[in-house]
C-alpha cells in the first residue's frame, strides 16, 4: 500500500487487535474471521453467500486507482468489511440512491451498510393554511 493509516496517536501505526494493516491483508479469510467480532465472525464462518463472493472477487481485482474513478456498485449493506477492501470506494445502496463509502482501517470489523445511512433528519417547516384547527385565522398577509 503506498498510503500510511494512522490511529489518533501521533506516530504511530494502525493495528486491529495487535496485527498490521499489513498482516491483516497477508491472512486468510477464515483467519481473519477469527479477529472480527461475533456476529461477523459467525456470517463469514457459516459461509459467504453468491452475491457476497461475487463481491469479495470484485474487490480482490480492482485496485485502488480504478475504483478512485469507478466505485465497486453493491447493494450488499450486510457485507462485513475486510482488510482486503481497505483503500477501495464502494457506492452503497441506501434504498434511493448509491452513496460512496472509502473504505478506512479504521472501518474494519463493521458492515457496508453503516456507512451509508438509509434515513435522513426530517426538518418540518411551518404549518400551512388549514393544516390546523389554529392556522383557520391566521391572517394571510
Amino acid at each position: 500500500m503506498s498510503q500510511e493509516y494512522r490511529t489518533g496517536r501521533e506516530g504511530e501505526e494502525f493495528t486491529y487487535r495487535g496485527y498490521t494493516l499489513e498482516e491483516l491483508q497477508e491472512m486468510e479469510l477464515e483467519e481473519v474471521a477469527e479477529l472480527l467480532p461475533a456476529r461477523k465472525r459467525r456470517s463469514i464462518e457459516r459461509g459467504l453467500g453468491v452475491e457476497q463472493r461475487k463481491l469479495l472477487e470484485k474487490a480482490r481485482k480492482k485496485d485502488e486507482q480504478e475504483t478512485a474513478n469507478s466505485p465497486i456498485r453493491t447493494h450488499l449493506r450486510d457485507m462485513p468489511i475486510l482488510p482486503e477492501f481497505v483503500g477501495l470506494t464502494f457506492a452503497v445502496y441506501n434504498g434511493q440512491e448509491f452513496g460512496r463509502v472509502r473504505v478506512d482501517p479504521e472501518m474494519i470489523g463493521h458492515y457496508l451498510g453503516e456507512f451509508q445511512l438509509t434515513r435522513t433528519s426530517v426538518e418540518h417547516g411551518q404549518a400551512g393554511i388549514g393544516a390546523t384547527r389554529s392556522s383557520k385565522f391566521v391572517p394571510l398577509k
